[in-house]
């Protein structure tokens, strides 16, 4: 009775180890494949499929999960390089180099170290570029360095299932001889371009000092000839304030000399008169500084009859 019992248990055990293991053979055998991620599955020992996202369910035993690849962009950071320039000068570069991952069944079947592959690329590739290059030339042309690097390793990747996106020099190290020479000559740079920048302040100061000379000197000329143009139109308003001065002065006199022999006229003034106002218009003319005075005929013939009367009257 015992045994029996004994058996039976046994047996339902067993067969619960059996149901459990299978269960957990048949979830083995789910897979969920995540984002940006790909399972790359053998069957017996061959390639059968790449899984991108979602559920999939492999044959137990049979099939099996190869590789796991991830699919996101990634960043390989590679030691520096030493590397000689076309003008001989050994200097040490490392370089960064960014990858993404296109085809996984290349990916695991290419290449058999990936990361290492590329770093000898890499290491091989900028060993040819620089070599092609001088130093000066290199330090300056870190662009066109990392467009050509990585147009030679995205062609050589290619059969991998890797695309290289970017290329980045991240130090270029020279010897420390060449650093001591390139520090020197930046500081002489940099002392010959602030003498430059002395030299062309100094000279615009000067120049500056000259124009405003110039305007100054512009400004007193301008201001001298205005001053010299109101001295003269003051000298020739006062000429003409003098000139119609006298030319009214001479007005009034001629004014009053025609009153007078209106006057004359008006009151009946014979032809004795006349001549007697003549005659003495003719002495105030010559009481003047005048050397020569030239006589009217008239003036003359009525100077003699004037000195025939007083003759006449001193002979009675």
């Amino acid at each position: 009775m015992y045994y029996e019992n004994s058996g039976i248990g046994m047996g339902a055990i067993i067969g619960i180890a059996l149901l459990i293991l299978v269960i957990l053979i048949l979830v083995s055998c789910i897979k969920v494949v995540t984002q940006a991620q790909a399972l790359v599955v053998e069957r017996l020992g061959a390639y059968q499929a790449t899984w991108g996202v979602g559920l999939h369910f492999k044959i137990p035993i049979i099939e099996r999960v190869a590789r796991k690849v991830d699919l996101k962009e990634q960043v390989a950071d590679f030691p520096p390089q030493p590397v000689i320039t076309k003008d001989n000068v050994t200097m040490r570069i490392d370089t960064v180099v960014f990858y993404q991952i296109t085809d996984p069944k290349l990916f695991c079947y290419g290449v058999a170290n990936p990361l290492m592959a590329i770093e000898n690329l890499t290491a091989t590739t900028l060993r040819n570029i620089i070599g092609d290059l001088e130093l000066d030339e290199t330090l300056t042309s870190r662009e066109t360095i990392n467009a050509k690097m990585r147009s030679s390793l995205d062609v050589a990747t290619d059969p991998w299932g890797i695309k290289v996106n970017r290329v980045e020099l991240k130090n270029i190290i020279p010897p420390a001889a060449i650093q001591d020479a390139m520090e020197k000559q930046m500081k002489a740079e940099r002392e010959r371009r602030e003498s430059i920048l002395r030299a062309e302040g100094e000279k615009k100061s000067t120049i500056l000092v000259a124009e405003g000379n110039k305007e100054s000197a512009i400004l007193d000329a301008e201001a001298e000839k205005q001053a010299a143009i109101l001295r003269a139109e003051a000298q020739k308003e006062k000429m003409i304030k003098e000139a119609e001065g006298q030319a009214e002065a001479i007005l009034k006199v001629q004014q009053a000399n025609a009153d007078g022999i209106r006057f004359l006229k008006e009151a009946g003034a014979d032809e004795a008169v006349l001549t007697m106002k003549s005659l003495e218009a003719f002495a105030k003319a010559a009481d003047g500084k005048a050397t020569k005075i030239i006589i009217p005929s008239e003036i003359q013939s009525i100077a003699g009859l004037v000195k025939s009367v007083t003759e006449i009257g001193s002979e009675k």
